[in-house]
């Protein structure tokens, strides 16, 4: 059975013959912060096929926000190559929930947890994120909780 990562190098050496140079240095900059992450820290590992697909979130977010601070400069051209690379990363992420899916989500890992205001965020957070395990941004599940404890 082939990793994560190395679907995303087969990936990579396709889009080098294929010439397709947006592909090629988004793969790039992936891998790049995979083998990072897998030096980080006390000693070397393998990273797991989670924990390469929050590299591959992290990095996402980082072209998302990249767009913004491009688009807000009045570089639209420059923003427009983030989102391209933005969206080339998110083939290789699970399909995001819906908001209905994860309110659904939120509402059943709260379940049951006898919890109410700001204090019960950190505790409402763990066992959401649990629930939704990297099918959903962080910002939109702590959104979906913050509605759930605030009613």
């Amino acid at each position: 059975m082939t990793t994560f990562k190395d679907r995303l190098e087969a990936d990579l050496r396709a889009a080098i013959k294929a010439r397709d140079e947006l592909v090629v240095s988004t793969l790039r900059l992936a891998i790049s912060a995979v083998r990072n992450e897998e030096v980080a820290g006390d000693a070397a590992r393998t990273l797991s096929d989670e924990e390469v697909q929050a590299v591959l979130t992290r990095e996402m977010k980082k072209r998302r926000d990249a767009a913004t601070a491009f688009a807000d400069a009045g570089r639209p051209e420059q923003a427009e190559r983030e989102r391209a690379e933005e969206r080339v990363l998110e083939a290789y992420l699970p399909q995001q929930m819906s908001d209905a899916d994860l309110a659904a989500a939120v509402a059943k890992a709260l379940d049951g947890l006898d919890l109410s205001g700001k204090q019960a965020m950190g505790p409402a957070m763990k066992a959401a994120q649990a629930e939704v395990a990297g099918r959903a941004e962080g910002g939109r599940v702590a959104a979906e909780v913050r509605r759930h404890l605030g009613s």
